[in-house]
């Protein structure tokens, strides 16, 4: 495989140079824009919650790979755009499992790789402009959204993610329709992926760090500097 082969694949790319696609390419932005508004929650509210840490590290990583395919548009390039978004959905699968429902690390793992497989198939199937491989991250977060509405203490956590699925939804019918509307509109809807789906990560990062581990510290009172502490 060629991996300096260019891909143009997009309304707005009609060559092969480098700045072809300048909105595509600035879009990404949003995505750290969403990272850095999640780290300064996460320092706030969970400051050694290190898997979400972790997951603020990739959404901006994200933005990163995905500016350099949409500048350099080569097969090589969709890597760093494609692998850092697998990232980020199987990791906060696990997270969720984990952190949502209280899975140990066994089942949790077993049933994310089970995910990651049936995630895999969706993307052979050639259909709604490439969208198909991404369904069953919607489907899984609306199943978890229904879940948790049901569970005690749990509603704030559903109604995030059932909003960030409401949104993944929206991004997605943008970008399965940016080719369609190609003659219409030449700068076509890929950005408009790119925007909600920074929104998307930020409210499940969001979702993450207020459900983390330190969830119990912050309901401590604040205790002034000149009030004496218990003996």
């Amino acid at each position: 495989m060629d991996w300096r082969a260019p891909i143009i694949d997009y309304c707005e790319r009609q060559s092969s140079a480098f700045w072809a696609e300048p909105a595509n390419a600035l879009s990404n932005f949003a995505f750290v824009i969403a990272a850095a508004v999640a780290f300064l929650l996460w320092r706030r509210r969970a400051g050694a919650d290190y898997p979400a840490l972790a997951l603020i590290i990739v959404t901006a990583t994200v933005g990163v790979g995905s500016f350099i395919f949409h500048t350099m548009a080569t097969r090589g390039a969709m890597l760093l755009d494609v692998i850092p978004i697998a990232i980020f959905i199987y990791g906060y699968f696990l997270l969720a499992l984990r952190r949502y429902f209280g899975l140990a690390m066994v089942p949790a793992t077993a049933i994310t790789l089970a995910f990651a497989g049936v995630s895999f198939f969706a993307t052979t199937v050639d259909a709604l402009n490439g969208s198909v491989g991404y369904l069953p991250a919607l489907a899984a977060l609306t199943i978890f959204a229904r879940l948790l509405w049901s569970r005690s203490g749990q509603r704030e956590t559903a109604r995030t993610l059932a909003a960030a699925a409401l949104l993944f939804a929206i991004s997605l019918f943008f970008r399965t329709i940016d080719r369609a509307i190609c003659p219409a509109f030449p700068l076509g809807a890929h950005l408009l992926w790119h925007m909600l789906n920074a929104c998307v990560l930020w409210l499940l990062l969001r979702a993450a760090i207020i459900a983390g581990p330190r969830r119990d510290d912050q309901a401590r009172p604040i205790q002034k500097a000149n009030e004496p502490t218990a003996a």
